[in-house]
This record gives structure tokens, sequence and C-alpha cells, in this order.
């Protein structure tokens, strides 16, 4: 498989670091904004005839597809921001690529919009737009598509839980992945799915509860987030109620709050000192690159997919889950906890694709594959996950 990589930050980075000595492996163009962090990330990886590094802006659709013809791809892994989507996954469309990423854009019940309204075109040229398929969403839903094939009956509610007690030095407000990413998913309004109500909108961080986290993690207040899998869920699986929440801690939320207040998170320049800024560009880059932040981070993160509902008349509780300590992807991939949990999911899914395990055409969600050679492929790549029995206090 001939793959373009566009985005080598934290989590494009991992991908590449997972993928390189993958045998379904023939060629990963390192594609970035900055040709020096493409660069960096190449030198880690040897072998520069397998690994080119180009410059690319991912919103300049011309020269993505430039590049995409130039090395014959046969894939587009999308590892920027989600604002990038739409351009990234039209430019695949017209060369003829398949297409995977790990979020969507567009916000509450609009979100992917765009892309599966374009779901016809797809099947009709043969092609795929695998959406999605980072850790969360992504290894989130194929657990949940697991939980429906093998462990329940009926399906009352399918909740993601993610939570961490990640610690970073030096940092009182650092998010581990896209900064712009996090400002989004967490201050937009949340969303949550019920059959007979279908999806609606809650309030950020609303409705608290307190979820133990297996792998030492312990409890931690989880909160309702924006988030992809409650869109994608009940398209594929048959369940009552879809949520998500994240565990957040007050003063992490009331930074994300204060973000959203002054507006610092617009894309909309503003006059300053005679010069147009975007209130987003200098507060990114007073934030620390997620990327660097490894060899100042210490603990684990988890996410799962909490699963509620009946096998064989009885009532069940289970939740798969995935947790990643990060003194331990330091020391096997030299990249941060968060960041290699994500790029695992989709390195997972390029070789179920190039051999042939999954196939499909059309824009699709992780749910719409067979799970089991996914959860069949994960020791090989050091990425366990477990399943957990729970009872009615969880």
């Amino acid at each position: 498989m001939r793959v373009l990589l566009v985005g080598t930050g934290a989590v494009g980075e991992g991908i590449a670091v997972l993928a390189r000595d993958r045998p379904w492996l023939e060629t990963l163009v390192l594609a970035d904004y900055r040709p020096e962090r493409a660069h960096q990330v190449g030198a880690r990886l040897g072998a520069p005839e397998r690994f080119p590094v180009e410059a690319v802006d991912a919103g300049d659709t011309r020269r993505v597809l430039e590049l995409a013809r130039k090395h014959r791809v046969d894939l587009i892994m999308n590892a920027v921001s989600n604002v990038y989507n739409n351009a990234v996954f039209d430019v695949a469309f017209e060369a003829g690529c398949t297409y995977i990423d790990m979020a969507m854009s567009d916000t509450g019940a609009a979100m992917g919009s765009y892309q599966f309204g374009r779901a016809g075109q797809w099947a009709e040229k043969g092609r795929l737009a695998l959406l999605c398929m980072g850790m969360d969403p992504g290894v989130s839903d194929v657990f949940a598509r697991y939980a429906e094939k093998h462990l329940f009956d009926e399906i009352d509610e399918i909740g993601i839980r993610d939570g961490a007690d990640l610690r970073i030095e030096g940092h009182a407000f650092a998010p581990t992945f896209s900064v712009l990413d996090t400002i989004e998913e967490c201050t937009d309004p949340a969303l949550v799915w019920e059959k007979d109500r279908g999806w609606y909108d809650v309030e950020p961080f609303s409705e608290p509860e307190v979820f133990r986290f297996p792998d030492g993690i312990g409890p931690l207040k989880c909160v309702h987030v924006e988030h992809e899998e409650v869109v994608l869920v009940p398209r594929w699986i048959r369940c009552r109620r879809v949520t998500f929440k994240y565990a957040l801690d007050d003063p992490f939320m009331q930074i994300l709050k204060t973000i959203k207040l002054l507006g610092l998170e617009s894309p909309t320049p503003v006059n300053v000192k005679g010069m147009m800024v975007a209130p987003r560009d200098p507060l990114i880059a007073c934030l620390p690159d997620p990327a660097g932040l490894g060899g100042q981070m210490r603990g684990k993160t988890c996410v799962g997919t909490w699963v509620t509902g009946r096998k064989d008349g009885k009532p069940r509780q289970v939740f798969l889950y995935q947790s990643t300590d990060n003194a331990d992807s330091m020391g096997r991939c030299g990249c941060q906890a968060v960041a290699l949990q994500t790029a695992t999911g989709p390195v997972i899914a390029m070789e179920l694709l190039a051999t042939g395990v999954w196939q499909a055409t059309g824009v699709l969600g992780p749910e719409a594959f067979d799970p089991d050679p996914f959860l069949a492929r994960m020791p090989a790549y050091d990425f366990p996950y477990g399943i957990l029995e729970m009872g009615a206090d969880a």
C-alpha cells in the first residue's frame, strides 16, 4: 500500500512509527505545512525512499492532489485538524484513493453530513472513505460493534468514557492532542442520542458522574462532551441510547469556558495594532505542542465503551477498553500516550484494508466493519484491550 500522510504532528508521527516496519506498507509520504517537522519525523524512520517528505497546506487541495498523483498513492490518511476534513476528503475522491480520517467536521447531529451526503458517489465510484478511525472515535466504535456482535442480545446504552491520570509537569493547561479540536469539542453543545427522541443537545460539561476506570486509574468525574460516536453508533448498532463523557477536572473546564467566553478560539481575524490576527493563532502559539509533551507526561490514558443491556435474559454491564501508559509508549515508540493510542487504530485499519480483510465502498464508520479481525490484531501492535464485567454501582 502507498499512503499519503497529511499531517506529521503528534498523531501523524505515531502513525508513521507504527507503520514503518509493516510488510503491507510500500511507501508513506510524510506531508506537513512545516517541512522541518516532516523531515524530523522522516529522520526517525530512515529509508527516505520509502518515507519521502513533502511540504503541503492541507487546505491547498490542488497541492494535495498533486502529491497524491505524484506518489501514486492508494490511500490518503488525514492526520490534521478536522477543519480540513471536507477538503482532503474531496481530494481523495478526485484522486481515486481510499480515504481515512479520525474526526468529523461540523457540529451536533450535522457532524459528518458533508461526507455522508456523498456516500452514493463514493459507492458508485467503487471507493471507500472510512471516517473517524482514531481511538475515540475509532477503536471505541469497533468496541461497540464487538459488544453488539458477541456480548449482548439487547443493548440499552452505549456510553463512551474517556479518562486519564496523566500529569504534565510544568504546564497548568496543556491539551494532549489538537488544541483547536480540544476547544471545539469541549465547548460546543454536547450531544446525546435516544431511540425514541433522536439527537438532542445538552450543556457541555453537564450531568457529571463518577466513573471508575481500570488499570489503576480509578474513579474520575466525567461530563458530557460533543463527540462523533454519538452520531456514528446509531447508524449501525441497535441500541436505545448513546452518550459520550470525558473525564475533565474543574480547572481545565474553567480554562476552556474562559477561552470560549472571550472568543479566543475564533478563526475570524481582528485588528491588533494594524495587523489582522485570528485570535486562535496566538492562543495556539502560546500553548505547548502536543508532540513535545511526552517527556513531561506521567500516567495512563484509558478509553472505553461502556455497554448496558441484556444477555440470555439477564442484565449485563461491560466496559471494553484500551489503556496506554505514557512511560511504555515513550519507551517503545518515542511517542506520548494519547498520540500513540490515537495513531494505532488507523494503522490497524490500513492493514486490514491493504490485506483485503476489510472490503467495502461508500462512506462508512468503523461500526460498518467486522470487529473481530481488528481486535485479533491489537496484540501484535502492543495495543492490548480489556473486557471488564461491571456491577450495578459502576
